[in-house]
């Protein structure tokens, strides 16, 4: 008899990654139309949803016109060429472009002014503030300025990655007109200048404070970068760079110079996008294509500002009226400043869901085993870390006590590489043994361990976590830590660490599942086994929680479990490449994804497995990136309470929520998810900050 199964090769199966990108940057923007949210956050949507798409094109776009330039005729899962998706993803970008430039204008711009804060221009003040700020042009931002002719005798200026610039048109006294190129000095001066109040301002109030834009200023008083010539117009403008370049790590005797090479070589990248003001002249538009060798595709007209993830500006002032409302982060009172998180640990394992949960008491971890006598080293994996960094302050502390202290730092982390460095030299400088990462490989896993001397010998005190050791984005992402002194899991964590600072090269892990190694064979076999218990039992179900989802093997393997039957709930908050809902193929796969206050970016994995619950957290996402190319970390949940109260309550929450979930339909769309009729909307994560850790139960 023929085989009559789904041919899971067949393209039309599979999403597309960048255009479902687009569509997660797209609930970015919706977030930013949401009302429901304080202003000034929907001001930081705009801004976050301007960010993304600058990345976007440096690296995704970028690698899509190094394809075609390349000749690439291989297409992803879902069949597209990478032509096809380059004009896929401007057909999706232009309405959505005018849909950011709507929301700024029209909506956030007017609210704004009610507000208070007035985004004007320099045309609508008064003739005393036009004075005030020219005399802060002559005396603060002109001797920066460098004017660039573009003429026979001059060549195109070069313009860097994510540059600000104004193309300047200016007449000369024979009536010839001469293109000039300004570079608008970002670097050193805040893009927003706030406009000083010269006496009574009509239609204002006394407490209103408004901005001009830095290139505003630039433009208005650009006759004093052209004597003799009369300035006839001032065009902003943003050049994109491809920024994903390839370090050639088997080449390079040194890892961090070969690094600090490329973040040079970024500032030059080939260009990808130019941004225009919507009212430069056709003839500008055309030399700027020319003259950095794009096609007219990649030139994108606006009536907003470019580079609107500048407006981020706008969240420092002082206006809590307009912002969410601040909240506390609970602490586990056994954990809590002061007390002995060490006898804790030793109590039973301990897991804290972020930012609804401080963070402090993994800074109060380190701080603890800094200041221990007992504690002979620390071991740690260092992503992105940020500034100010209170886990770096903690390991020179343990340094300065003696302590040894060993730090994986990865200096690959895109756009914080420059970050990474100070933190390595400043770490070396120290004492601390410093690894760069692995050459081919990018260190994601979240670990430390502290070993500890103590009267039955020496304990592993182990913290593994699904996000960054940095205190600040721990207020703003969803990430879960898990403390734990279990001897399997140290023994397993040990092992990574020599293998991540030796020769150690380890095959097989007991407890933790490591990519490139075990995991994705761990994830997979956990599949299998669930439709094999399904095919027997009927009783399969399978929770999968994550950031993306496109590793094309996965994909197959949640379809071949869904055609058994298994029941199958994705949360994937950005990418998912999988189609769910098709009949015979995904029928029993259901995919949501939640946008809101703070970024997704807890991973976890549930199986059923017949009532004998598996649930694995850790740092990996389903992508071919993370399992075969980066060093990864998916370790179980033993203790029974913490794994009851992942699966019987915080899993639960999450998929209830029917305030900021979207649901994703087997055509790639999104519908928001709605309360059954006479319910209240749910927000999960409001619920997560006002129960103030009270889903741990009695454990707590």
């Amino acid at each position: 008899m023929a085989d009559t199964s789904p041919d899971l090769s067949d393209p039309s199966l599979y999403i597309n990654r960048e255009l479902s990108w687009l569509a997660f940057n797209r609930h970015v923007l919706d977030e930013a139309n949401d009302e429901s949210h304080p202003l000034l956050e929907r001001v930081k949507f705009l801004a976050i949803f301007a960010g993304n798409l600058d990345e976007f094109f440096m690296i995704r776009v970028a690698g899509l016109e190094r394809q075609m330039a390349a000749g690439v005729l291989e297409a992803p899962p879902d069949g597209m060429t990478p032509s096809r998706q380059m004009d896929a993803i401007r057909a999706s970008l232009l309405p959505t472009l005018r849909e950011q430039a709507s929301c700024w204008k029209e909506d956030l711009l007017p609210k704004l002014a009610a507000a208070g804060i007035r985004i004007t221009t320099v045309a609508d003040l008064t003739e005393d503030e036009k004075m005030v700020l020219r005399a802060k042009f002559v005396e603060e931002i002109f001797p920066v300025l460098t004017p660039l002719a573009f003429d026979p005798s001059h060549p195109f200026p070069f313009i860097s990655n994510l540059s600000l610039n104004l193309a300047i048109i200016v007449r000369d006294r024979n009536g010839r007109e001469f293109f000039a190129r300004v570079k608008v000095p970002t670097k050193f001066f805040s893009r927003m200048i706030p406009v000083p109040r010269s006496g009574p301002v009509n239609g204002t109030s006394p407490g209103e404070i408004r901005f001009v834009f830095l290139e505003e200023i630039i433009g208005a008083n650009a006759d004093l970068l052209f004597p003799g010539l009369a300035v006839v117009a001032a065009y902003p403008f943003r050049i994109t760079r491809d920024a994903d370049l390839e370090i050639e790590e088997d080449e390079a005797s040194d890892l961090l110079t070969a690094v600090e090479q490329v973040m040079e070589q970024r500032r030059t990248g080939t260009p990808v996008r130019i941004e225009v003001d919507d009212r430069m002249p056709e003839a500008i538009c055309q030399t700027l294509e020319q003259q950095l060798h794009i096609a007219p595709s990649m030139l994108y007209r606006s009536d907003t500002p470019p580079g609107l993830a500048d407006i981020m500006q706008l969240l420092s002032l002082d206006r809590p009226d307009l912002k969410d409302a601040p909240f506390i982060p609970s602490v586990p009172a056994e954990i809590a400043d002061g007390r002995d998180i060490f006898a804790a640990i030793r109590k039973h394992d301990i897991c804290l869901f972020h930012p609804y949960e401080s963070f402090s008491p993994v800074i109060g971890f380190l701080r603890q085993a800094a200041n221990d006598p007992d504690v002979l080293a620390i071991k740690i994996t260092l992503y992105r870390v940020g500034t100010n960094s209170p886990v770096v302050a903690a390991l020179l502390e343990a340094r300065e006590n003696g302590k040894a202290v060993a730090a994986v730092i990865e200096l690959k982390a895109r756009f914080d590489e420059e970050n990474n460095i100070g933190w390595a030299n400043k770490l070396e400088q120290a004492g601390v043994h410093v690894v760069y990462g692995i050459v081919g490989l990018k260190v994601h896993a979240k670990a430390c361990m502290v070993v500890r001397r103590e009267k039955n010998g020496i304990r592993r005190y182990i913290h593994l976590g699904t996000g960054n050791y940095n205190a600040a984005s721990a207020r703003i992402y969803t990430d879960f830590g898990f403390f734990t002194c279990d001897p399997g899991i140290g023994a397993d964590v040990a092992d990574l660490f020599n293998f991540l600072t030796g020769y150690a090269r380890i095959e097989e892990y007991k407890t933790l599942a490591v990519a490139p190694v075990t995991l994705r064979r761990a994830v997979l076999s956990g599949i299998q086994r669930e439709t094999e218990r399904h095919i027997s039992h009927g009783d399969g179900h399978i929770i999968f929680k994550m950031n993306a989802l496109v590793d094309r093997e996965c994909i197959g393997a949640l379809y071949r479990a869904s055609q058994a039957g298994v029941k199958v709930d994705l949360q994937v908050r950005g990418i998912c490449c999988l189609r769910p809902g098709l009949p015979g193929i995904s029928d029993t796969i259901r995919v949501n994804t939640i946008v809101g206050r703070f970024l997704e970016h807890a991973r976890l994995y549930y199986f059923h497995n017949g009532g004998k619950e598996e649930v694995l957290l850790g740092s990996a996402d389903l992508m071919p990136r993370n399992l075969d190319r980066r060093v990864e970390i998916l370790f179980p949940v033993r203790d029974t309470a913490i794994r009851a109260m992942l699966a019987g309550t915080v899993i639960p929450r999450l998929f209830s929520d029917t305030r900021k979930m979207r649901v994703l339909s087997g055509d790639g769309t999104y519908r928001h998810a709605r309360p059954e009729q006479g319910r209240e909307p749910f927000d999960a994560q409001s619920w997560f900050v006002t129960s103030r850790g009270s889903w741990h139960g009695g454990r707590r």
